[in-house]
C-alpha cells in the first residue's frame, strides 16, 4: 500500500480546503457514514493531527461537507431555473419554476446519490436561519428556492394565497418520498427512462395538488 507522505506546502486557509474537498469525495462515494477524519487526512496528505486546527471532530468535518452537499442541491436547482424560458405568461413561468426546483432535486438524488444522502440524511435545518454555505450560486438553498417558486405561483393568481402556508412541506415531502424510494426503496434499478416519467408525473400531481 502506497503511504501519501505529509504535505508541507500550505498556506494559510488551503488545508481547511483540502481537508473539506475529500471529505465531500468521501460523502460522494459512501454517503455521510463514509466521512471519517483521519481518511480525509490521509487523502489530504498531512498527520491526522493537523486535521485538528480546523475540524474539532469527525462531527465537524461531517457538518462542513453537509452544508457543501447542500449547496450542491442548490446549484442542480439553479441550473434546472435557468432553462426556465423566459417567454410565455406569468402563471405558466411560475409553474415551470415549480417544476424545474422538483426536477433538480430528483436529478441530483440519481446523479449524487451519496452527496444526496450526506445532505438529508442528518438533523439539521435548512429553513430557519439558514447557513450561507449551504446556499448556492445565488446564495439560496433548496428549501429557499422550493420556497421563492411557491411564491411566484401566488403572484401569478395560480396558487390561492390561503393555500400557501404550509405549501413547501408538502412539495418537499412528496419530491423527497419519490427520490428516496428510487435510490434506496422499492423503485431502485428502475430504468433511469421511467424514473424520469414517473418523476414529471409526480411533478405534475405536486403542482395539482398545491
Amino acid at each position: 500500500m502506497t503511504v501519501t507522505p505529509p504535505r508541507t506546502t500550505y498556506r494559510h486557509g488551503d488545508l481547511r480546503r483540502a481537508l473539506l474537498d475529500a471529505g465531500i469525495e468521501l460523502a460522494r462515494q459512501g454517503g455521510p457514514d463514509a466521512v471519517v477524519l483521519r481518511e480525509a487526512t490521509r487523502r489530504a496528505g498531512v498527520a491526522p493531527n493537523a486535521a485538528y486546527r480546523h475540524f474539532a471532530n469527525r462531527d465537524d468535518l461531517l457538518g462542513a461537507v453537509r452544508a457543501a452537499a447542500v449547496a450542491a442541491v442548490a446549484e442542480a436547482m439553479e441550473a434546472e431555473l435557468a432553462r426556465v424560458p423566459a417567454t410565455g405568461t406569468p402563471t405558466e413561468r411560475a409553474h415551470a419554476r415549480v417544476r424545474a426546483v422538483g426536477a433538480g432535486y430528483m436529478r441530483f438524488a440519481h446523479a449524487e446519490t451519496g452527496l444526496f444522502r450526506t445532505a438529508f440524511g442528518g438533523r439539521f435545518s435548512v429553513q430557519h436561519e439558514p447557513d450561507p454555505a449551504m446556499g448556492g450560486a445565488t446564495g439560496l438553498n433548496p428549501f429557499q428556492h422550493l420556497s421563492a417558486a411557491l411564491d411566484d405561483l401566488v403572484a401569478a393568481g395560480a396558487l390561492p394565497a390561503q393555500r400557501r402556508p404550509g405549501a413547501e412541506y408538502l412539495a418537499w415531502s412528496t419530491v423527497h418520498g419519490m427520490a428516496l424510494l428510487s435510490i434506496d426503496g422499492p423503485l431502485r434499478g428502475t430504468p433511469q427512462a421511467m424514473l424520469d416519467a414517473l418523476g414529471q408525473r409526480l411533478l405534475d400531481m405536486v403542482e395539482r395538488g398545491i
